[in-house]
């Protein structure tokens, strides 16, 4: 059985270290006072346990399939700068997490609710993308997917990664525009929600 190149090592260790900065800015992050409660939208964990399930997905490592296979194309040069810019993907999607939270303060929370006086957010990050956690969410989901070169694992994830920030993109939208009307509607038409382009 063939084993992993160093490279291919260096590149999944890259993202686990990222990985543990994301992690980190969640279990680490200093918690402003808790706002209370205005409302709450509920179908959003519907969209949460997709997005939860597909990092499984790319984690996970059939017992068939050796562990980071040697990939001809991915030797020499090329396989350097595929690992430079998977460990960069991860990276900067640790970044961009760690500036949309810090933005959002008080107002940020992992299910869709508004907070008393709560306020829309169009600064930061924001002024790029609606919803930049979630781009930074899918920017990790790609790089773990890169580095562990487990292609119809990540496929797979992409789509399901899909259908769950539309439902909780949709579900937290509802209550933005419900609560800032006109105001959100001109955000939205100006600002893409996660991913410039596309969606």
């Amino acid at each position: 059985m063939s084993s992993p190149t160093p490279i291919a090592i260096a590149t999944l260790v890259g993202v686990i270290l990222c990985w543990l900065f994301f992690v980190g800015i969640f279990l680490l992050r200093k918690r402003p006072p808790k706002a209370p409660e205005a409302r709450r939208d509920g179908f959003a964990t519907l969209g949460i346990v997709l997005q939860m399930c597909v990092y499984f997905l790319v984690w996970f490592q059939p017992p068939w399939q050796p562990f980071l296979p040697p990939v001809a194309a991915l030797s020499g040069t090329p396989g350097i700068l595929f690992s430079v810019v998977t460990v960069a993907i991860a990276a900067a999607s640790g970044w961009l997490l760690e500036a949309a939270i810090h933005t959002l303060g008080k107002q940020w929370a992992l299910r869709a609710r508004l907070v008393e006086n709560h306020k829309l957010i169009t600064v930061g990050p924001y002024a790029y993308v609606r919803n930049p956690i979630y781009t930074g969410m899918f920017g990790m989901l790609i790089a773990t997917g890169l580095a562990m070169e487990h292609w119809t694992a990540l496929i797979a994830a992409i789509v399901f990664f899909a259908v769950g920030t539309v439902i909780r993109v949709r579900s937290e939208e509802k209550l933005l525009r419900s609560e800032f009307g006109k105001e959100f509607d001109d955000y939205a038409g100006r600002v893409p929600a996660v991913l410039p382009g596309i969606f």
